[in-house]
């Protein structure tokens, strides 16, 4: 079976750090494209972050670009997300994605993306 599980949500003063980690079983990992979504309440989701699944490419939303970093270590399964200078405007919840495929375009198509982890919360305060 599939299955990813987020860790290293939880709260943070803004201008804070966290680092949300995906571990991901199932299908090879290693093969795989990966990507952060993120919802808060009343918003639609909105694509966060991805990776393909060599590392060689990363795609960042606009609002988060400078400031998150996606990374993966293969051996571990595990997809990450580096969150630096947190704004309350990125409390939500965020959920780990695993790829279709090794896609390297439409990196932010949710659609390209077959199972979704739980979710962890991120909340920033003022």
């Amino acid at each position: 079976q599939v299955q990813l599980v987020e860790s290293g949500g939880g709260l943070v003063q803004a201008g804070g750090s966290l680092r949300l980690s995906c571990v991901a079983s199932g299908r090879a990992f290693s093969s795989l494209s990966m990507g952060w979504f993120r919802q808060a309440p009343g918003k639609e989701r909105e694509f966060v972050a991805a990776i393909t699944w060599a590392g060689g490419s990363t795609d960042y939303a606009d609002s988060v670009k400078d400031r998150f970093t996606i990374s993966r270590d293969n051996a571990k399964n595990t997809v990450y997300l580096q969150m630096n200078s947190l704004k309350p405007e990125d409390t939500a919840n965020y959920t780990c994605a695993r790829g279709r495929g090794a896609f390297v375009v439409g990196l932010n198509d949710p659609n390209k993306y077959d199972y979704w982890g739980q979710g962890a919360q991120v909340t920033v305060s003022s």
